[in-house]
């Protein structure tokens, strides 16, 4: 069998390929494997999926059969699950989600006692325990774990995230694309408490229209609410708000590339950027690494997971780092991406230097990139192609250093992404459809 984990948990399609059978034991690996020698403590969160409530039951049932006490938060963003495992002096945490993906899909990650989302190795233990046959005493009687709710899970998280700026947002007006995911809870009232002028929208949810034309992902959305109605800026995030990405005042996009370029400046100008450094993914815009380096801050890249971004952060001392697609790690507040934290570092970035974000946002001039998705089965094949090899080392020597070239397969979908950068768009989208080509011819 293909490796169980991806990038971000194991994923797939609900009561299919992920069913309450895998999600059981996987329930049961968390209080093995997480918990100490005693009775275990297990934070579990789930996005608004209608699957989401079989799979916390599975979920569950699995942890209390281990021996684990679950601690359930209900519908509560990512970051918040990784939070509340430090608060509540947990041994883990378990979110139940496929963040950006269609309702169908569903996933299912582990944190451990820190917050941080589990080493390659413990998740390939895990997964060697979730494949085998029971090899296991289960508990029985008194040692059989039980359910404790926790029904402030929401306003914990919302007070943390208030408590990481300074001062408050009054006169600011903010517009939140919830993406009917679990932001509805959580966005749009910290800003309220911060004296935010707030608009709304996709704030319901019904279990089957998480991201659906909204979100993080069709960005026109919250950029039309922007400009109807005249605000400050613009926020859209993803199903389990562990990402978001912004729009300025005049409804223009700002991805977690610029979001990263205007807070790390604005951190090194009030000497809180430690090493003047930022650590990002192969996939940011190479316009990013021009703009830091104009600010005098180093720029390291890692592989494309936001837990690689963090490793690479605990590694050489950062402070902040991310993903182009708005997962930006806040490491003095957070230890995972969190949509709400960064909404509000930016937002309050606007309040302290009186400056539109149109304006903030000049900071970093964005090369321009064109992304091609191939679907192909075994994706796996890419890093073993010469043709697929020899056509991006062909495509690099042209571009030279007037741009990029990246082909990997995706770490949660069965794609392989085709990434070109180069001075004009015309000249970036010829040789991605170039390469995607060869990549449908030889692997498709």
């Amino acid at each position: 069998m293909g490796r169980l984990f991806g990038t971000d948990g194991v994923r797939g399609i609900a009561n299919d390929d992920l069913s309450p059978e895998l999600a059981f034991r996987l329930g049961e690996a968390a209080g093995h494997f997480l918990g100490d020698t005693g009775r275990g403590r297990i934070v579990v969160g789930r996005d608004t999926r209608r699957s989401g409530e079989m799979l916390e039951s599975a979920l569950v049932a699995g942890i209390m059969s281990g021996g684990a006490d679950a601690l359930l938060c209900g519908i509560v963003p990512t970051p918040a699950v990784a939070l509340l495992t430090r608060q509540l002096g947990a041994d883990g945490g378990v979110v139940i989600s496929a963040s950006h993906n269609p309702a169908e899909y569903n996933g299912i990650k582990l944190f451990d006692r820190e917050g941080y989302k589990l080493p390659d190795e413990v998740e390939d233990e895990i997964a060697e325990f979730v494949d085998a046959q029971r090899s296991w005493e289960r508990p029985t009687g008194a040692a059989v774990g039980r359910v404790e709710r926790v029904d402030d899970a929401a306003d914990r998280y919302i007070q943390h995230a208030i408590g990481t700026i300074e001062g408050d947002l009054q006169g600011l007006s903010v517009a939140v694309d919830c993406g009917h995911g679990a932001a509805s809870l959580t966005t749009p009232e910290a800003f309220r408490q911060l004296g935010a002028k707030v608009i709304a929208v996709e704030t319901g949810f019904d279990g089957t229209d998480i991201n659906r034309e909204s979100g993080s992902t069709h960005l026109d959305r919250i950029a039309g609410v922007v400009k109807d109605h005249a605000v400050d800026l613009g926020l859209a995030h993803d199903g389990d708000a562990d990402r978001v990405l912004a729009v300025d005042e005049v409804g223009a996009i700002v991805d977690g590339d610029a979001v990263m370029a205007v807070c790390a400046t604005h951190l090194k100008e009030r000497g809180r950027l430690p090493h003047d450094l930022v650590v990002a993914t192969v996939m940011s815009n190479l316009g990013l690494e021009v703009a830091l380096r104009d600010q005098g801050i180093a720029l390291i890249k890692t592989k494309v997971g936001d837990r690689y971004v963090l490793d690479q952060m605990l590694t050489s001392g950062a402070v902040l780092g991310g993903e182009q697609s708005g997962h930006v790690i806040f490491l003095e507040h957070n230890t995972t991406g969190d949509g709400l934290v960064t909404g509000l570092q930016l937002a309050s970035i606007i309040v302290e230097t009186g400056l539109p974000l149109s304006e903030l946002r000049q900071v970093m001039r964005r090369y321009p990139q064109v992304l091609v998705n191939v679907t192909i089965a075994d994706k796996g094949r890419v890093g073993t192609s010469h043709a697929v090899n020899d056509a991006v080392h062909a495509v690099e020597a042209e571009l030279g250093e007037r741009g990029r070239v990246l082909v990997r397969a995706s770490g949660t979908e069965p794609l392989v992404r085709v990434m070109v950068e180069a001075e004009t768009e015309p000249e970036a989208a010829r040789h991605a459809e170039r390469l995607a080509e060869v990549v449908r011819r030889e692997l498709g």
